[in-house]
């Protein structure tokens, strides 16, 4: 794949692509097709942004920091965190040093999936004509 910095372009290098506003909707529609299509978890994209949270920025995670990076109020989190503790995607803890949080933890399982929807990703964004 190529990659466009300015005027130039380098294969192999990760750089930042530039994609039309339709381009990048092709794109997200094709990774949400495949999803479907491959019977992966049906997440909503809140779910999957609270998943992608959790594995791409540096823990720890609590149910509090999540909500308030999210925007919305901490029920809404437990329930998201539920369906994905269900998919075996996270798990959650009481923290010890301070119970009043809730301690969202990475799993095995979560970590594949996570990976393999970037593979999806990066699969779909290759056949992108740009």
């Amino acid at each position: 794949m190529l990659y466009r910095h300015g005027n130039e372009t380098f294969p192999g290098l990760a750089m930042s692509v530039v994609l039309r506003p339709s381009q990048a909707l092709r794109l997200w529609q094709q990774v949400c097709l495949f999803q479907v299509q491959a019977g992966l978890p049906d997440l909503s994209e809140r779910q999957l942004s609270i998943l992608l949270t959790v594995y791409l920025d540096p823990p720890p995670h609590t149910v509090r920091g999540l909500a308030e990076r999210l925007g919305v109020r901490k029920p809404v989190i437990t329930r998201a965190l539920d369906r994905m503790g269900a998919l075996d995607l996270v798990s959650r803890r009481r923290d010890t040093r301070d119970r009043r949080n809730v301690l969202v933890r990475r799993t095995v399982e979560g970590a594949l999936f996570v990976e393999r929807f970037g593979d999806v990703v990066v699969a779909r964004a290759q056949e992108l004509s740009l």
